[in-house]
């Protein structure tokens, strides 16, 4: 990993959970990582955890195009540049249009605004000093990308919009040499679930999945550091996620079928 000695990463939502586990590896492999949270909580105690002089976190909220602008403009100053920008900030929601009705509206809103023009204003923001680098542009996604789920539809939305998005950002920056990727978690444990949106845009509070079933977020970062050193196109890193992928490529219609059956029980949403 002494490709990342002193190359300057960009990480989006690095107090918690998989991003936090990003922070902390990059930093062990000798780079400097600017990242950002909204709990200032959380970003004294990963400061507290890191090397003085190779980390800066800020307050910021993705949502807001200037703050993101403002994120950019400190990693410039701060380290010289960006090489590595790693779009991983992230909510989820767990609601069912036919429940909810209108109400649904706002919160799919909020998640779009978080998942999808979060990463729209960091990058933007962020791709002049990218291609300066010919760095790489990493979106982290979901296999909620490639198929949606029920409950999830905002959720959804956001990440195959992210990955279309990115898809077009890949191959008009191809000749500049910035490598753009996304990759898929499938489930991994994290706090993501507990925070998710409920139809009245409140956390949930709770994880409808058993978490000590799933990949460990550092195995999750560490499967993304290994796919940006290879600068793969995408990455979906669980079996299930691979089979649903596969899956809803071929058949589709079986899919729909095996897809409400894990979600749906007696006709309620369970997971």
């Amino acid at each position: 990993m002494n490709t990342f000695i002193n190359k300057t990463v960009l990480i989006t939502g690095g107090t918690d959970g998989i991003g936090k586990s990003l922070v902390l590896q990059f930093l062990g492999f000798g780079a400097n990582v600017v990242t950002c949270g909204r709990s200032q909580q959380k970003i004294l105690a990963l400061e507290a955890e890191a090397p003085m002089g190779k980390l800066s976190v800020l307050p910021v909220d993705v949502t807001n195009e200037k703050e993101c602008e403002k994120m950019v403009l400190h990693t410039v100053k701060m380290f010289g540049g960006i090489d590595i920008l790693i779009n991983n900030a992230g909510i989820s929601m767990r609601g069912l249009l036919e429940d909810a009705g209108p109400g649904l509206i706002p919160v799919i809103k909020k998640v779009m605004d978080v998942n999808f023009y979060g990463s729209l204003y960091t990058t933007a923001y962020a791709l002049p000093y990218l291609i300066k680098s010919k760095g790489v542009v990493v979106g982290v996604s979901s296999i909620a990308g490639y198929r949606g789920l029920p409950g999830r539809s905002g959720y959804s939305a956001s990440k195959f919009a992210l990955q279309g998005w990115l898809e077009s950002i890949k191959t008009e920056v191809a000749s500049k040499g910035v490598h753009v990727m996304w990759v898929c978690p499938g489930f991994t444990a994290s706090n993501i679930r507990n925070v998710a949106l409920n139809s009245k845009g409140e956390s949930q509070g709770e994880s409808p999945l058993d978490e000590n079933k799933l990949m460990n977020a550092d195995e999750c970062a560490r499967r993304i550091i290994i796919s940006i050193q290879k600068r793969k196109r995408t990455l979906v890193m669980t079996f299930q996620g691979k089979e649903t992928v596969f899956m809803n490529k071929f058949f589709p219609g079986l899919t729909d079928k095996l897809t409400r059956r894990f979600f749906f029980k007696g006709g309620e949403l369970v997971k």
